[in-house]
C-alpha cells in the first residue's frame, strides 16, 4: 500500500480572500482536513483506530498564488516517527507546480484518558507489506 494519499480541490468564491487568491487560512483547514481523511482510509487496518490525531506544530510555507477556478492536487503523507510526535507532509500543486508546502507533527491521543500513545518506529512499515 502506497503511503501517499491526494485528492483534487476546485477553487471557490468560499476559498477566496479580498486579494482574489486563495486564503492561507484556507490551506492550514484542507491541511487538517486531508490528514483527517488519509487516517480515516488506514486507521481499520491498526490498533489505534479509536484514537486521535492531535494537531502540536504546524509549518506552512506559501510559494504561489492560487485563483479563483484553478484545480490544486493535495499530497499528504507521513514521515518517519520522532518518539511520540509523526511529522506530516502536505503538499499542494497547481498545474504540476508546488504552491505550498507544509510540515506538521501530530500525537496520537486516547481520548478518554487524555493519554498520548507512543507508536514503535516502524509501525508505517505495516503499510508497505
Amino acid at each position: 500500500m502506497d503511503l501517499i494519499y491526494q485528492k483534487q480541490i476546485q477553487v471557490t468564491e468560499e476559498h477566496i480572500d479580498q486579494n482574489n487568491h486563495v486564503n492561507n487560512v484556507q490551506y492550514v483547514h484542507w491541511v487538517e482536513e486531508i490528514a483527517g481523511e488519509h487516517w480515516n482510509s488506514l486507521k481499520h487496518k491498526t490498533e489505534y483506530a479509536e484514537l486521535a490525531w492531535i494537531l502540536v506544530d504546524h509549518h506552512i510555507q506559501y510559494k504561489k498564488q492560487v485563483y479563483l477556478h484553478d484545480i490544486i492536487t493535495v499530497k499528504t503523507y507521513p514521515k518517519a516517527p520522532e518518539g511520540v510526535k509523526q511529522p506530516r507532509k502536505v503538499e499542494f500543486y497547481c498545474n504540476d507546480k508546488l504552491v505550498v508546502d507544509s510540515s506538521t507533527l501530530w500525537v496520537l491521543v486516547d481520548l478518554k484518558t487524555q493519554k498520548m500513545k507512543r507508536l514503535e518506529s516502524d509501525w508505517l512499515s505495516k503499510f508497505t507489506e
